[in-house]
């Protein structure tokens, strides 16, 4: 429920009070000349989802935004309330949506201040960092829950879809700045936990499951990334909660980011590029999808023109949305086609691991995992670790599989391939390693 107070001059109280008796609103009248102006104050209670209708409606007939002051309330009791409840909040013009000029507030009102908002960038990073290392779900789990980075996607997606520059500007530099910050956080931190013991130097990262899931990204990360952002955009919009949403962007970036750092503090150019393209593809997927969440839900720039494209085209007016929506294209274009080449080759590991234990000379193991370290493209390295993991009866050696397997990938994927097979015996969950080529 909001209260909406607006200062109306004389010249338009009956063209105003019209519009008022059309909606069925009741409303209140005070007489007002603090400024020197000869009008009225007048107040009236309406349902949320019917503010940007009737503030629309207001500005048509020539009613300024000079004053006009729009502010949340428990509960209202006049005449035609309910009626008014029933028509936007039950009937046919049921809208969950707020008002374009509350989006703008709400999303600036999420912002903290900057020594908060990369404070906490860094708290979460580090907790993150931690939660990877310790492999730890619900750890990471709260690293997403400190990081604000929802505050600078939805500020900046919002300044794109308004044609609001300064909160373009500052939106987006502070989502960039902030996983540069969360990234640095990762590496020092890191950085400091290897070398000083506390995590033995020699560790293998990328058998460590919680930060295997962040560096070798599929298609199903853009997925989260676009489910993030649409999530994000509905949540601002609507009158679900932000914080829980909140949560779900900082699942798509801060994990990664930390992967990021791991994998420059451990000296592994692999992870930390895998995990840099997780974070770039996420980054832009949240992005381009809060985007399309807030102008299929009617936001638009001011003075904007329904049904008329060359009337809405301009350099000022999609400057900024055209320049973000761009960079945003290339990041994906680019990080597709690395994603594309890891997601192939992938398959053709997948396929190359069946294919030799289907052979009759494997009838006794079963596949349990296959574990494929993020190929680049021969980027950084022309080689990629697969280890693969099944089980196998108790006493029986199969020397020769970790070589057979590492035969069969190079000639289907033509590239250098390094292979660990890992056997289960019986119903023991300790793996040993049988041999590596």
């Amino acid at each position: 429920m909001r209260l909406i107070q607006v200062f109306v001059p004389s010249a338009l109280r009956d063209d105003v009070l019209r519009v008022l008796e059309e909606e069925d609103l009741d409303y209140v009248r005070i007489h007002e000349r603090s400024n020197g102006d000869d009008g009225e104050l007048v107040s009236f209670p309406i349902p949320t989802q019917a503010v940007d209708h009737v503030l629309t409606s207001l500005r048509e007939i020539g009613i300024e935004d000079d004053f006009t002051v729009v502010s949340s309330i428990e509960t209202a009791r006049t005449p035609r309330i309910e009626e008014l409840e029933e028509r936007y909040v039950n009937g046919t013009e049921e809208d969950d949506s707020i008002a374009r000029d509350e989006i703008r507030t709400r999303a600036l009102n999420m912002t903290p201040g900057r020594g908060t908002y990369y404070s906490m960038t860094v708290l979460s990073a580090l907790v993150a960092t931690a939660g990877l290392l310790l492999d730890s779900p619900a750890v990471v789990v709260g690293s997403m829950v400190i990081a604000p980075q929802v505050s600078a996607a939805l500020t900046g997606t919002v300044g794109l879809v308004l044609d609001d520059r300064p909160m373009v500007r500052d939106g987006l530099s502070s989502l960039a700045v902030g996983l540069v910050v969360a990234i640095a956080s990762a590496f020092a931190f890191a950085w400091l936990i290897r070398f000083s013991g506390a995590v033995p130097s020699t560790v293998d990262i990328t058998a460590i499951a919680q930060v295997q899931n962040r560096i070798t990204p599929g298609m199903l990360a853009l997925v989260v990334g676009i489910c993030a952002g649409a999530a994000g955009a509905f949540g601002l919009a609507t009158a679900i909660p932000v914080s829980l949403v909140g949560v779900m962007i900082a699942v798509a970036l801060i994990p990664a980011a930390a992967a990021v750092g791991i994998g420059l503090a451990w000296s592994h150019a692999t992870v930390a590029l895998g995990a840099f393209v997780l974070v770039a593809v996420n980054a832009a997927s949240v992005l381009l999808a809060g985007i399309a969440v807030f102008w299929h839900l009617g936001y638009r720039p001011d003075g904007w023109t329904a049904g008329t494209i060359r009337g809405n085209v301009s350099r000022d007016r999609l400057g900024s949305l055209a320049v973000v929506v761009a960079l945003s294209v290339i990041v994906l274009t680019g990080a597709g086609v690395v994603l594309g080449h890891h997601v192939a080759f992938e398959n053709d590991v997948n396929d190359g691991v069946r294919t030799v234990l289907d052979d009759a000379e494997y009838d006794g193991l079963e596949l349990a995992e296959v574990r494929t370290e993020f190929n680049d493209g021969g980027l950084v390295t022309d080689e990629t670790a697969v280890t693969v993991v099944v089980h196998r009866p108790a006493d029986h050696p199969y020397p020769t599989l970790a070589e057979t397997i590492e035969r069969t990938l190079e000639e289907r994927t033509d590239r250098t391939v390094t292979v660990t097979v890992e056997f289960v015996e019986g119903d023991t969950t300790a793996a040993d390693t049988a041999g590596t080529s």
